[in-house]
């Protein structure tokens, strides 16, 4: 039987507002793709990254209730958060893929969710945005950055990602 520390237990609540997570998702909810989308964080921290994202897929779909990750990838665990007055339970193993985060929602619905590492090219970014979020796609999360990838890399940051954050940089259905 595994203890639980008192770390484990508490719940976590960010200081800061949630951010406008960087989101593309599939806008029919079709379960005939692998996936529902595309999230690009901007840090490997879940409690600065976590908030946004949950709030925009309880607009989107329907209220988180969990989430489940990859152990790595992540600059700390924490088990439960506090996210708009409720609490989440966060789940972290080694098993789950680095590239792939799991809601839960109510109803037991799930949104799979491609997980593009924050220091992506944004050119490479959006294009495994764009493809996760397609209906029927068949390419497993941890495959689609390689199937994306361009030979040329792109900085990350500059003009590019400033277009991103004033111009499209936005999450919803169909679009970024």
């Amino acid at each position: 039987m595994k203890l639980t520390t008192a770390a484990e237990r508490m719940t976590i609540v960010s200081l800061t507002p949630p951010s406008t997570p960087r989101l593309r998702m599939e806008s029919t909810g079709s379960r005939r793709t692998l996936l529902d989308g595309a999230w690009w964080p901007r840090s490997t921290d879940p409690v600065a990254e976590l908030p946004g994202l949950i709030l925009a897929i309880d607009g989107l779909r329907s209220p988180v209730t969990r989430l489940v990750l990859a152990t790595a990838g992540w600059d700390s665990h924490p088990h439960r958060l506090g996210v708009d007055g409720r609490v989440l339970r966060l789940g972290y193993f080694i098993s789950q893929p680095t590239s792939l985060l799991t809601a839960i929602c109510v109803n037991n619905d799930r949104v799979d969710l491609l997980v593009i590492p924050p220091h992506t090219a944004t050119g490479t970014a959006d294009a495994a945005m764009v493809l996760a979020a397609t209906t029927n796609n068949q390419i497993h999360a941890q495959h689609i950055l390689l199937a994306v990838s361009t030979p040329t890399p792109r900085p990350v940051g500059g003009a590019a990602e400033d277009a991103w954050e004033t111009e499209g940089g936005r999450y919803g259905s169909g679009g970024f």
